[in-house]
C-alpha cells in the first residue's frame, strides 16, 4: 500500500494561511474509478481512498507511515511569497498623505 504525505494548499476562497500548517497522509488509489452504467455515478472498491489522516508535523506523518509499514512519498510545499506592502491598507486612511486623493 502506498501513501502520499503533503502539506495542503490554501483554497481559492482563502486569502490567509489557515488550515495550511498541518500535514496530511492520503492513500493512493489501488484501482481506477468505475462509472455506473445506469446512474452515471463514479464508484470504487478501494476503501483506503476515503481515509485522510491529519498530522501536526511532517515528522509525525512519516513516523506513522513507518510504524504502519507503508511506502510513502513526501511532496514538499512551494514557498509562498509574502504579500507585504509598506503601510498596507491603512495607507488609504493616513492623515499624513502627501498626494491628492485619487479615488
Amino acid at each position: 500500500m502506498r501513501a502520499r504525505i503533503y502539506q495542503p494548499a490554501r483554497t481559492a476562497m482563502q486569502s490567509g494561511t489557515a488550515k495550511t500548517k498541518g500535514w496530511v497522509l492520503e492513500f493512493e488509489p489501488d484501482s481506477a474509478r468505475e462509472v455506473d452504467p445506469l446512474m452515471g455515478w463514479t464508484s470504487s472498491s478501494d476503501m483506503e481512498g476515503q481515509v485522510r489522516l491529519s498530522f501536526d508535523s511532517r515528522a509525525a506523518a512519516e513516523d506513522y507511515a513507518r510504524a504502519q509499514g507503508l511506502e510513502f512519498t513526501v511532496t514538499e510545499p512551494k514557498a509562498r511569497k509574502p504579500v507585504i506592502r509598506p503601510r498596507g491598507y491603512g495607507e488609504n486612511f493616513a492623515t499624513d498623505r502627501r498626494g491628492a486623493w485619487t479615488h
